[in-house]
Protein backbone atom coordinates (compact mmCIF):
# COMPACT_ATOMS: atom_id res chain seq x y z
CA UNK A 1 0.00 0.00 0.00
CA UNK A 2 2.91 2.41 0.89
CA UNK A 3 4.63 1.77 -2.47
CA UNK A 4 1.43 2.63 -4.25
CA UNK A 5 1.21 5.90 -2.31
CA UNK A 6 4.85 6.79 -3.06
CA UNK A 7 4.35 6.15 -6.74
CA UNK A 8 1.31 8.38 -6.71
CA UNK A 9 3.22 11.17 -4.95
CA UNK A 10 6.08 10.98 -7.46
CA UNK A 11 3.63 11.13 -10.31
CA UNK A 12 1.99 14.21 -8.80
CA UNK A 13 5.42 15.89 -8.44
CA UNK A 14 6.26 15.29 -12.05
CA UNK A 15 2.91 16.68 -13.11
CA UNK A 16 3.44 19.79 -11.00
CA UNK A 17 6.90 20.28 -12.49
CA UNK A 18 5.54 19.94 -15.96
CA UNK A 19 2.88 22.57 -15.21
CA UNK A 20 5.50 25.02 -13.96
CA UNK A 21 7.58 24.51 -17.06
CA UNK A 22 4.62 25.07 -19.27
CA UNK A 23 3.70 28.28 -17.45
CA UNK A 24 7.19 29.65 -17.75
CA UNK A 25 7.74 31.86 -20.81
CA UNK A 26 10.06 30.54 -23.46
CA UNK A 27 13.54 32.03 -23.71
CA UNK A 28 16.60 31.16 -25.56
CA UNK A 29 18.69 31.03 -22.40
CA UNK A 30 18.62 28.25 -19.85
CA UNK A 31 17.08 28.57 -16.38
CA UNK A 32 18.82 30.61 -13.71
CA UNK A 33 19.79 29.46 -10.23
CA UNK A 34 16.91 31.37 -8.70
CA UNK A 35 14.54 29.73 -10.99
CA UNK A 36 15.98 26.36 -10.24
CA UNK A 37 15.82 27.08 -6.52
CA UNK A 38 12.20 28.21 -6.82
CA UNK A 39 11.47 25.23 -8.89
CA UNK A 40 13.15 22.98 -6.30
CA UNK A 41 11.14 24.60 -3.56
CA UNK A 42 7.88 24.20 -5.38
CA UNK A 43 8.72 20.60 -6.09
CA UNK A 44 9.48 19.99 -2.41
CA UNK A 45 6.21 21.61 -1.41
CA UNK A 46 4.34 19.64 -3.97
CA UNK A 47 6.08 16.44 -2.81
CA UNK A 48 5.25 17.20 0.78
CA UNK A 49 1.67 17.99 -0.08
CA UNK A 50 1.41 14.82 -2.14
CA UNK A 51 2.90 12.80 0.70
CA UNK A 52 0.39 14.37 3.09
CA UNK A 53 -2.44 13.63 0.74
CA UNK A 54 -1.20 10.12 0.28
CA UNK A 55 -0.97 9.59 4.02
CA UNK A 56 -4.48 10.98 4.41
CA UNK A 57 -5.76 8.64 1.73
CA UNK A 58 -3.89 5.77 3.40
CA UNK A 59 -5.43 6.58 6.76
CA UNK A 60 -8.90 6.78 5.20
CA UNK A 61 -8.34 3.51 3.39
CA UNK A 62 -7.12 1.82 6.59
CA UNK A 63 -10.19 3.18 8.42
CA UNK A 64 -12.55 1.95 5.72
CA UNK A 65 -10.74 -1.39 5.63
CA UNK A 66 -11.09 -1.75 9.39
CA UNK A 67 -14.79 -0.82 9.18
CA UNK A 68 -15.40 -3.33 6.33
CA UNK A 69 -13.45 -6.00 8.21
CA UNK A 70 -15.43 -5.27 11.38
CA UNK A 71 -18.75 -5.38 9.49
CA UNK A 72 -17.74 -8.56 7.67
CA UNK A 73 -16.65 -10.17 10.92
CA UNK A 74 -19.97 -9.25 12.59
CA UNK A 75 -21.94 -10.54 9.63
CA UNK A 76 -19.96 -13.77 9.58
CA UNK A 77 -20.48 -14.21 13.30
CA UNK A 78 -24.26 -13.73 12.86
CA UNK A 79 -24.38 -16.17 9.97
CA UNK A 80 -22.32 -18.63 12.00
CA UNK A 81 -24.84 -18.37 14.86
CA UNK A 82 -27.72 -18.93 12.45
CA UNK A 83 -25.97 -21.93 10.92
CA UNK A 84 -25.28 -23.32 14.38
CA UNK A 85 -28.95 -22.90 15.31
CA UNK A 86 -30.07 -24.59 12.08
CA UNK A 87 -27.59 -27.38 12.59
CA UNK A 88 -28.81 -27.85 16.15
CA UNK A 89 -32.46 -27.97 14.94
CA UNK A 90 -31.60 -30.48 12.22
CA UNK A 91 -29.71 -32.60 14.71
CA UNK A 92 -32.71 -32.56 17.11
CA UNK A 93 -35.13 -33.40 14.29
CA UNK A 94 -32.89 -36.22 13.11
CA UNK A 95 -32.73 -37.60 16.64
CA UNK A 96 -36.55 -37.50 16.92
CA UNK A 97 -36.95 -39.27 13.58
CA UNK A 98 -34.44 -41.90 14.57
CA UNK A 99 -36.39 -42.43 17.77
CA UNK A 100 -39.70 -42.83 15.87
CA UNK A 101 -38.09 -45.17 13.36
CA UNK A 102 -36.75 -47.29 16.18
CA UNK A 103 -40.22 -47.41 17.76
CA UNK A 104 -41.84 -48.31 14.40
CA UNK A 105 -39.30 -51.04 13.79
CA UNK A 106 -40.09 -52.37 17.21
CA UNK A 107 -43.82 -52.38 16.49
CA UNK A 108 -43.22 -54.06 13.12
CA UNK A 109 -41.14 -56.70 14.79
CA UNK A 110 -43.95 -57.30 17.29
CA UNK A 111 -46.52 -57.46 14.46
CA UNK A 112 -44.37 -59.91 12.51
CA UNK A 113 -44.10 -62.11 15.57
CA UNK A 114 -47.90 -62.00 16.04
CA UNK A 115 -48.50 -62.83 12.37
CA UNK A 116 -46.08 -65.71 12.55
CA UNK A 117 -47.90 -66.95 15.63
CA UNK A 118 -51.28 -66.63 13.90
CA UNK A 119 -49.97 -68.38 10.80
CA UNK A 120 -48.75 -71.20 12.95
CA UNK A 121 -52.15 -71.50 14.66
CA UNK A 122 -53.95 -71.35 11.28
CA UNK A 123 -51.70 -74.09 9.96
CA UNK A 124 -52.56 -76.21 12.97
CA UNK A 125 -56.30 -75.49 12.50
CA UNK A 126 -56.05 -76.34 8.79
CA UNK A 127 -54.40 -79.62 9.57
CA UNK A 128 -57.10 -80.34 12.12
CA UNK A 129 -59.85 -79.44 9.61
CA UNK A 130 -58.32 -81.64 6.94
CA UNK A 131 -58.31 -84.53 9.34
CA UNK A 132 -61.90 -83.79 10.37
CA UNK A 133 -62.97 -83.33 6.71
CA UNK A 134 -61.50 -86.69 5.81
CA UNK A 135 -63.39 -88.20 8.71
CA UNK A 136 -66.64 -86.50 7.61
CA UNK A 137 -66.16 -87.68 4.02
CA UNK A 138 -65.73 -91.20 5.27
CA UNK A 139 -68.86 -90.89 7.43
CA UNK A 140 -70.80 -89.32 4.54
CA UNK A 141 -69.77 -92.12 2.19
CA UNK A 142 -70.85 -94.71 4.76
CA UNK A 143 -74.19 -92.90 5.26
CA UNK A 144 -74.74 -92.60 1.48
CA UNK A 145 -74.11 -96.32 1.08
CA UNK A 146 -76.57 -97.07 3.89
CA UNK A 147 -79.21 -94.74 2.29
CA UNK A 148 -78.69 -96.25 -1.16
CA UNK A 149 -79.11 -99.74 0.28
CA UNK A 150 -82.27 -98.65 2.15
CA UNK A 151 -83.85 -96.72 -0.78
CA UNK A 152 -82.73 -98.93 -3.60
CA UNK A 153 -81.50 -95.82 -5.57
CA UNK A 154 -78.11 -94.42 -6.36
CA UNK A 155 -77.23 -90.85 -5.40
CA UNK A 156 -77.47 -89.66 -9.03
CA UNK A 157 -80.93 -91.21 -9.41
CA UNK A 158 -82.18 -89.68 -6.17
CA UNK A 159 -80.73 -86.34 -7.18
CA UNK A 160 -82.46 -86.47 -10.58
CA UNK A 161 -85.82 -87.33 -8.97
CA UNK A 162 -85.43 -84.48 -6.47
CA UNK A 163 -84.56 -81.99 -9.22
CA UNK A 164 -87.54 -83.14 -11.32
CA UNK A 165 -89.92 -82.84 -8.37
CA UNK A 166 -88.66 -79.38 -7.46
CA UNK A 167 -88.80 -78.31 -11.13
CA UNK A 168 -92.41 -79.43 -11.54
CA UNK A 169 -93.39 -77.69 -8.33
CA UNK A 170 -91.62 -74.48 -9.42
CA UNK A 171 -93.31 -74.60 -12.86
CA UNK A 172 -96.72 -75.07 -11.26
CA UNK A 173 -96.18 -72.20 -8.84
CA UNK A 174 -94.86 -70.01 -11.68
CA UNK A 175 -97.91 -70.86 -13.81
CA UNK A 176 -100.25 -69.96 -10.92
CA UNK A 177 -98.43 -66.68 -10.32
CA UNK A 178 -98.44 -65.90 -14.05
CA UNK A 179 -102.15 -66.61 -14.27
CA UNK A 180 -102.88 -64.38 -11.29
CA UNK A 181 -100.77 -61.57 -12.77
CA UNK A 182 -102.39 -61.91 -16.20
CA UNK A 183 -105.87 -62.03 -14.67
CA UNK A 184 -105.18 -58.96 -12.55
CA UNK A 185 -103.68 -57.08 -15.48
CA UNK A 186 -106.62 -58.05 -17.73
CA UNK A 187 -109.16 -56.97 -15.11
CA UNK A 188 -107.35 -53.71 -14.50
CA UNK A 189 -107.02 -53.07 -18.24
CA UNK A 190 -110.71 -53.81 -18.87
CA UNK A 191 -111.71 -51.63 -15.95
CA UNK A 192 -109.60 -48.70 -17.13
CA UNK A 193 -110.72 -49.12 -20.73
CA UNK A 194 -114.39 -49.09 -19.67
CA UNK A 195 -113.72 -46.00 -17.56
CA UNK A 196 -112.00 -44.14 -20.42
CA UNK A 197 -114.71 -45.04 -22.94
CA UNK A 198 -117.49 -44.18 -20.48
CA UNK A 199 -115.96 -40.79 -19.73
CA UNK A 200 -115.54 -40.10 -23.44
CA UNK A 201 -119.19 -40.98 -24.18
CA UNK A 202 -120.50 -38.99 -21.21
CA UNK A 203 -118.58 -35.86 -22.21
CA UNK A 204 -119.75 -35.89 -25.84
CA UNK A 205 -123.31 -34.95 -26.76
CA UNK A 206 -124.28 -34.75 -30.43
CA UNK A 207 -127.47 -34.08 -32.30
CA UNK A 208 -129.51 -36.88 -33.87
CA UNK A 209 -129.73 -36.95 -37.66
CA UNK A 210 -132.55 -38.11 -39.88
CA UNK A 211 -131.32 -37.63 -43.41
CA UNK A 212 -131.88 -39.88 -46.43
CA UNK A 213 -131.23 -39.95 -50.17
CA UNK A 214 -134.35 -37.84 -50.84
CA UNK A 215 -134.78 -34.10 -50.30
CA UNK A 216 -138.15 -32.38 -50.09
CA UNK A 217 -138.75 -28.87 -51.45
CA UNK A 218 -141.93 -27.05 -50.44
CA UNK A 219 -143.64 -24.95 -53.10
CA UNK A 220 -145.75 -21.82 -52.63
CA UNK A 221 -148.61 -23.45 -54.58
CA UNK A 222 -149.43 -26.49 -56.73
CA UNK A 223 -149.45 -24.22 -59.77
CA UNK A 224 -145.66 -24.08 -59.53
CA UNK A 225 -145.48 -27.81 -60.37
CA UNK A 226 -146.76 -27.13 -63.89
CA UNK A 227 -144.21 -24.40 -64.41
CA UNK A 228 -141.45 -26.73 -63.17
CA UNK A 229 -142.53 -29.41 -65.65
CA UNK A 230 -142.83 -26.91 -68.50
CA UNK A 231 -144.36 -27.36 -71.91
CA UNK A 232 -144.19 -31.03 -72.85
CA UNK A 233 -141.78 -31.63 -69.95
CA UNK A 234 -139.10 -29.35 -71.35
CA UNK A 235 -138.12 -27.73 -68.06
CA UNK A 236 -137.99 -30.92 -65.98
CA UNK A 237 -135.89 -32.69 -68.61
CA UNK A 238 -133.49 -29.74 -68.75
CA UNK A 239 -133.29 -29.68 -64.95
CA UNK A 240 -132.50 -33.39 -64.64
CA UNK A 241 -129.99 -33.25 -67.50
CA UNK A 242 -128.18 -30.24 -66.06
CA UNK A 243 -128.14 -31.20 -62.36
CA UNK A 244 -128.11 -35.01 -62.58
CA UNK A 245 -130.86 -35.12 -59.92
CA UNK A 246 -134.16 -36.95 -60.37
CA UNK A 247 -137.16 -34.69 -59.80
CA UNK A 248 -140.23 -36.52 -58.52
CA UNK A 249 -143.52 -34.65 -58.85
CA UNK A 250 -146.45 -36.62 -57.42
CA UNK A 251 -149.75 -35.90 -55.69
CA UNK A 252 -148.06 -34.54 -52.58
CA UNK A 253 -149.57 -31.07 -52.09
CA UNK A 254 -147.18 -28.13 -52.49
CA UNK A 255 -144.03 -30.29 -52.43
CA UNK A 256 -141.67 -32.03 -54.83
CA UNK A 257 -138.97 -34.65 -54.16
CA UNK A 258 -135.35 -34.58 -55.33
CA UNK A 259 -133.62 -37.96 -55.42
CA UNK A 260 -129.91 -38.62 -56.03
CA UNK A 261 -127.32 -40.98 -54.59
CA UNK A 262 -124.73 -38.15 -54.49
CA UNK A 263 -125.70 -35.87 -51.57
CA UNK A 264 -123.65 -32.91 -52.82
CA UNK A 265 -125.25 -33.10 -56.25
CA UNK A 266 -128.66 -33.43 -54.60
CA UNK A 267 -128.02 -30.33 -52.51
CA UNK A 268 -126.96 -28.38 -55.61
CA UNK A 269 -130.16 -29.47 -57.33
CA UNK A 270 -132.29 -28.52 -54.33
CA UNK A 271 -130.67 -25.09 -54.09
CA UNK A 272 -131.10 -24.60 -57.85
CA UNK A 273 -134.79 -25.48 -57.77
CA UNK A 274 -135.36 -23.32 -54.70
CA UNK A 275 -133.85 -20.28 -56.45
CA UNK A 276 -135.85 -20.98 -59.61
CA UNK A 277 -139.08 -21.13 -57.62
CA UNK A 278 -138.26 -17.88 -55.83
CA UNK A 279 -137.32 -16.18 -59.12
CA UNK A 280 -140.34 -17.50 -60.96
CA UNK A 281 -138.57 -17.62 -64.34
CA UNK A 282 -138.13 -21.28 -65.24
CA UNK A 283 -136.72 -22.22 -68.63
CA UNK A 284 -133.64 -24.25 -69.77
CA UNK A 285 -131.27 -21.30 -70.10
CA UNK A 286 -132.24 -19.97 -66.67
CA UNK A 287 -131.86 -23.44 -65.19
CA UNK A 288 -128.27 -23.68 -66.43
CA UNK A 289 -127.46 -20.20 -65.13
CA UNK A 290 -128.92 -20.84 -61.67
CA UNK A 291 -127.25 -24.28 -61.56
CA UNK A 292 -123.76 -22.82 -62.05
CA UNK A 293 -124.42 -20.23 -59.40
CA UNK A 294 -125.79 -22.82 -56.95
CA UNK A 295 -122.85 -25.13 -57.60
CA UNK A 296 -120.43 -22.33 -56.69
CA UNK A 297 -122.45 -21.55 -53.56
CA UNK A 298 -122.41 -25.19 -52.45
CA UNK A 299 -118.65 -25.40 -52.99
CA UNK A 300 -118.18 -22.34 -50.79
CA UNK A 301 -120.49 -23.86 -48.19
CA UNK A 302 -118.41 -27.05 -48.25
CA UNK A 303 -115.20 -25.11 -47.71
CA UNK A 304 -116.82 -23.12 -44.89
CA UNK A 305 -118.13 -26.31 -43.27
CA UNK A 306 -114.65 -27.89 -43.42
CA UNK A 307 -113.04 -24.78 -41.93
CA UNK A 308 -115.65 -24.65 -39.16
CA UNK A 309 -114.89 -28.27 -38.29
CA UNK A 310 -111.16 -27.53 -38.11
CA UNK A 311 -111.75 -24.49 -35.91
CA UNK A 312 -114.02 -26.47 -33.59
CA UNK A 313 -111.34 -29.12 -33.12
CA UNK A 314 -108.40 -26.71 -32.97
CA UNK A 315 -106.63 -28.30 -35.95
CA UNK A 316 -104.43 -26.15 -38.21
CA UNK A 317 -102.18 -26.59 -41.26
CA UNK A 318 -104.44 -28.80 -43.33
CA UNK A 319 -104.34 -28.87 -47.12
CA UNK A 320 -107.19 -26.84 -48.73
CA UNK A 321 -108.28 -29.83 -50.81
CA UNK A 322 -108.72 -31.93 -47.68
CA UNK A 323 -110.69 -29.10 -46.09
CA UNK A 324 -113.01 -28.97 -49.12
CA UNK A 325 -113.49 -32.77 -49.05
CA UNK A 326 -114.37 -32.56 -45.36
CA UNK A 327 -116.99 -29.94 -46.14
CA UNK A 328 -118.55 -32.20 -48.80
CA UNK A 329 -119.21 -34.79 -46.09
CA UNK A 330 -121.66 -32.30 -44.61
CA UNK A 331 -124.16 -33.60 -47.16
CA UNK A 332 -123.25 -37.28 -46.77
CA UNK A 333 -125.02 -39.65 -44.36
CA UNK A 334 -124.20 -43.18 -43.25
CA UNK A 335 -127.11 -45.15 -41.78
CA UNK A 336 -128.86 -41.87 -41.14
CA UNK A 337 -125.84 -40.34 -39.35
CA UNK A 338 -124.30 -37.22 -40.86
CA UNK A 339 -120.72 -38.13 -41.77
CA UNK A 340 -119.15 -34.74 -40.98
CA UNK A 341 -120.84 -34.62 -37.58
CA UNK A 342 -119.75 -38.21 -37.04
CA UNK A 343 -116.13 -37.22 -37.77
CA UNK A 344 -116.26 -34.24 -35.42
CA UNK A 345 -117.85 -36.33 -32.69
CA UNK A 346 -115.29 -39.11 -33.17
CA UNK A 347 -112.45 -36.56 -33.00
CA UNK A 348 -113.76 -35.20 -29.70
CA UNK A 349 -114.02 -38.73 -28.31
CA UNK A 350 -110.50 -39.59 -29.48
CA UNK A 351 -109.13 -36.38 -27.94
CA UNK A 352 -110.73 -37.22 -24.59
CA UNK A 353 -109.33 -40.76 -24.63
CA UNK A 354 -105.89 -39.47 -25.65
CA UNK A 355 -105.91 -37.03 -22.73
CA UNK A 356 -106.80 -39.86 -20.34
CA UNK A 357 -103.95 -41.99 -21.76
CA UNK A 358 -101.47 -39.07 -21.88
CA UNK A 359 -101.09 -39.27 -25.67
CA UNK A 360 -100.88 -36.34 -28.14
CA UNK A 361 -104.52 -35.26 -28.45
CA UNK A 362 -104.02 -33.20 -31.62
CA UNK A 363 -102.59 -36.16 -33.52
CA UNK A 364 -105.51 -38.38 -32.43
CA UNK A 365 -108.04 -35.72 -33.42
CA UNK A 366 -106.43 -35.39 -36.84
CA UNK A 367 -106.46 -39.18 -37.40
CA UNK A 368 -110.10 -39.49 -36.39
CA UNK A 369 -111.30 -36.42 -38.29
CA UNK A 370 -109.83 -37.78 -41.54
CA UNK A 371 -110.64 -41.48 -41.11
CA UNK A 372 -113.78 -41.28 -43.33
CA UNK A 373 -112.46 -38.69 -45.79
CA UNK A 374 -112.64 -41.31 -48.54
CA UNK A 375 -116.45 -41.32 -48.38
CA UNK A 376 -116.41 -38.00 -50.19
CA UNK A 377 -115.13 -39.81 -53.31
CA UNK A 378 -116.67 -43.28 -53.06
CA UNK A 379 -119.25 -42.27 -55.69
CA UNK A 380 -116.44 -41.38 -58.09
CA UNK A 381 -113.63 -43.84 -57.25
CA UNK A 382 -114.00 -47.59 -56.88
CA UNK A 383 -112.68 -49.24 -53.75
CA UNK A 384 -112.94 -49.12 -49.99
CA UNK A 385 -113.35 -45.66 -48.49
CA UNK A 386 -110.59 -46.46 -45.97
CA UNK A 387 -107.99 -47.17 -48.67
CA UNK A 388 -109.23 -44.27 -50.80
CA UNK A 389 -108.99 -41.89 -47.83
CA UNK A 390 -105.47 -43.14 -46.97
CA UNK A 391 -104.31 -42.50 -50.54
CA UNK A 392 -105.81 -38.99 -50.50
CA UNK A 393 -104.18 -38.16 -47.15
CA UNK A 394 -100.82 -39.46 -48.36
CA UNK A 395 -101.12 -37.43 -51.57
CA UNK A 396 -101.71 -34.20 -49.64
CA UNK A 397 -98.76 -34.67 -47.26
CA UNK A 398 -100.35 -36.01 -44.09
CA UNK A 399 -98.18 -37.78 -41.52
CA UNK A 400 -97.67 -41.52 -41.98
CA UNK A 401 -99.34 -42.22 -38.59
CA UNK A 402 -102.46 -40.40 -39.82
CA UNK A 403 -102.43 -42.34 -43.11
CA UNK A 404 -102.07 -45.66 -41.28
CA UNK A 405 -104.93 -44.83 -38.90
CA UNK A 406 -107.18 -44.07 -41.89
CA UNK A 407 -106.38 -47.24 -43.84
CA UNK A 408 -106.57 -49.50 -40.77
CA UNK A 409 -109.78 -48.26 -39.14
CA UNK A 410 -111.79 -51.11 -40.73
CA UNK A 411 -108.97 -53.68 -40.31
CA UNK A 412 -108.30 -53.77 -44.06
CA UNK A 413 -104.67 -53.19 -43.07
CA UNK A 414 -103.10 -54.71 -39.97
CA UNK A 415 -103.13 -52.26 -37.06
CA UNK A 416 -99.61 -51.26 -35.98
CA UNK A 417 -99.98 -48.09 -33.88
CA UNK A 418 -101.86 -46.92 -30.80
CA UNK A 419 -103.35 -44.06 -32.83
CA UNK A 420 -104.99 -46.55 -35.22
CA UNK A 421 -106.51 -48.50 -32.31
CA UNK A 422 -107.95 -45.37 -30.70
CA UNK A 423 -109.29 -44.24 -34.09
CA UNK A 424 -111.17 -47.53 -34.38
CA UNK A 425 -112.49 -47.17 -30.83
CA UNK A 426 -113.69 -43.58 -31.37
CA UNK A 427 -115.34 -44.56 -34.67
CA UNK A 428 -117.14 -47.49 -33.03
CA UNK A 429 -118.30 -45.37 -30.08
CA UNK A 430 -119.69 -42.61 -32.29
CA UNK A 431 -121.39 -45.03 -34.68
CA UNK A 432 -122.58 -47.53 -32.10
CA UNK A 433 -124.05 -45.26 -29.43
CA UNK A 434 -127.84 -45.43 -29.02
CA UNK A 435 -129.66 -43.25 -31.55
CA UNK A 436 -126.59 -42.47 -33.63
CA UNK A 437 -127.59 -44.56 -36.62
CA UNK A 438 -130.87 -46.04 -37.79
CA UNK A 439 -132.06 -48.76 -40.11
CA UNK A 440 -135.44 -49.71 -41.37
CA UNK A 441 -137.21 -52.61 -39.63
CA UNK A 442 -137.20 -54.70 -42.78
CA UNK A 443 -133.46 -54.23 -43.35
CA UNK A 444 -132.85 -54.92 -39.66
CA UNK A 445 -134.78 -58.21 -39.73
CA UNK A 446 -133.15 -59.30 -42.97
CA UNK A 447 -129.71 -58.61 -41.57
CA UNK A 448 -130.40 -60.71 -38.49
CA UNK A 449 -131.73 -63.57 -40.60
CA UNK A 450 -128.73 -63.38 -42.89
CA UNK A 451 -126.38 -63.45 -39.90
CA UNK A 452 -127.94 -66.70 -38.68
CA UNK A 453 -127.85 -68.19 -42.17
CA UNK A 454 -124.15 -67.42 -42.57
CA UNK A 455 -123.36 -69.03 -39.22
CA UNK A 456 -125.35 -72.19 -40.01
CA UNK A 457 -124.17 -72.74 -43.58
CA UNK A 458 -121.05 -74.63 -44.59
CA UNK A 459 -119.94 -75.32 -41.03
CA UNK A 460 -120.02 -78.88 -39.75
CA UNK A 461 -120.84 -79.51 -36.12
CA UNK A 462 -122.94 -76.35 -35.66
CA UNK A 463 -126.02 -77.16 -33.57
CA UNK A 464 -127.72 -73.84 -32.83
CA UNK A 465 -127.20 -70.19 -33.83
CA UNK A 466 -128.57 -67.08 -32.12
CA UNK A 467 -128.26 -63.48 -33.26
CA UNK A 468 -128.16 -61.42 -30.07
CA UNK A 469 -127.80 -57.82 -28.87
CA UNK A 470 -129.58 -56.29 -31.88
CA UNK A 471 -127.36 -58.14 -34.30
CA UNK A 472 -124.07 -57.10 -32.72
CA UNK A 473 -123.24 -60.64 -31.54
CA UNK A 474 -123.64 -64.10 -33.04
CA UNK A 475 -123.60 -66.95 -30.53
CA UNK A 476 -122.91 -70.34 -32.15
CA UNK A 477 -123.47 -73.61 -30.25
CA UNK A 478 -121.39 -76.53 -31.59
CA UNK A 479 -121.44 -80.24 -30.84
CA UNK A 480 -118.54 -81.04 -28.50
CA UNK A 481 -118.11 -84.54 -29.96
CA UNK A 482 -117.71 -83.25 -33.52
CA UNK A 483 -115.78 -80.03 -32.92
CA UNK A 484 -112.66 -79.61 -30.79
CA UNK A 485 -111.25 -76.36 -29.37
CA UNK A 486 -109.02 -75.65 -32.38
CA UNK A 487 -111.88 -76.27 -34.82
CA UNK A 488 -114.07 -73.91 -32.76
CA UNK A 489 -111.51 -71.14 -33.30
CA UNK A 490 -111.49 -71.88 -37.03
CA UNK A 491 -115.31 -71.71 -37.21
CA UNK A 492 -115.37 -68.36 -35.39
CA UNK A 493 -112.76 -66.90 -37.76
CA UNK A 494 -114.53 -68.21 -40.89
CA UNK A 495 -117.93 -66.85 -39.80
CA UNK A 496 -116.44 -63.43 -39.00
CA UNK A 497 -114.69 -63.32 -42.39
CA UNK A 498 -117.88 -64.27 -44.25
CA UNK A 499 -119.91 -61.65 -42.37
CA UNK A 500 -117.33 -58.97 -43.28
CA UNK A 501 -117.44 -59.96 -46.95
CA UNK A 502 -121.22 -60.23 -47.38
CA UNK A 503 -122.86 -57.72 -45.03
CA UNK A 504 -122.74 -53.98 -44.39
CA UNK A 505 -123.31 -52.92 -40.79
CA UNK A 506 -122.34 -50.16 -38.34
CA UNK A 507 -119.73 -50.81 -35.68
CA UNK A 508 -118.60 -54.42 -35.22
CA UNK A 509 -120.18 -57.87 -34.74
CA UNK A 510 -118.80 -60.33 -32.21
CA UNK A 511 -118.77 -64.03 -33.13
CA UNK A 512 -118.77 -66.35 -30.09
CA UNK A 513 -118.48 -70.12 -30.56
CA UNK A 514 -119.58 -72.09 -27.48
CA UNK A 515 -118.34 -75.67 -27.07
CA UNK A 516 -119.82 -77.20 -23.93
CA UNK A 517 -118.78 -80.67 -22.80
CA UNK A 518 -120.89 -82.43 -20.16
CA UNK A 519 -120.27 -85.71 -18.34
CA UNK A 520 -123.34 -87.38 -16.75
CA UNK A 521 -123.43 -90.46 -14.51
CA UNK A 522 -126.17 -91.97 -12.35
CA UNK A 523 -125.70 -93.22 -8.80
CA UNK A 524 -127.73 -96.36 -8.02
Amino acid sequence: MESVLLGAALLITLVALLIVLLRRPHSDKGPSEEELTAFQREADETRAKARADAEEILRNAETQAQEVASSTRTKLEDEGKVLKDDLRSLRDDLERRETRLAEREQRLDDEVRRLEERARRLSEIKSSLEVRGAELDRLDEERRQVLEQAAGLTAEQAKAELVAAIGNQAKREAALITREIESGAREEGDKRARKIITLAIQRVASEQTAESVVSVLHLPSDEMKGRIIGREGRNIRAFETTTGVNLIIDDTPEAVLLSCFDPVRREVGRLTLEKLVLDGRIHPLRIEEIYERSKSDVEQLCVRAGEDALVELGITDMHPELTALLGQLRYRTSYGQNVLKHLIESAHIAGIMAAELRLPAQLLKRCTLLHDIGKALTHEVEGSHALIGAEIARRYGEDEDVVHAIEAHHNEVEVRTVEAVLTQAADAISGGRPGARRESLEAYVKRLERLEEIAKSNHEGVEKVYAMQAGREIRVMVKPDSVDDIQAQVIARDIAKQVEDELTYPGQIRVTVVRESRATEFAR
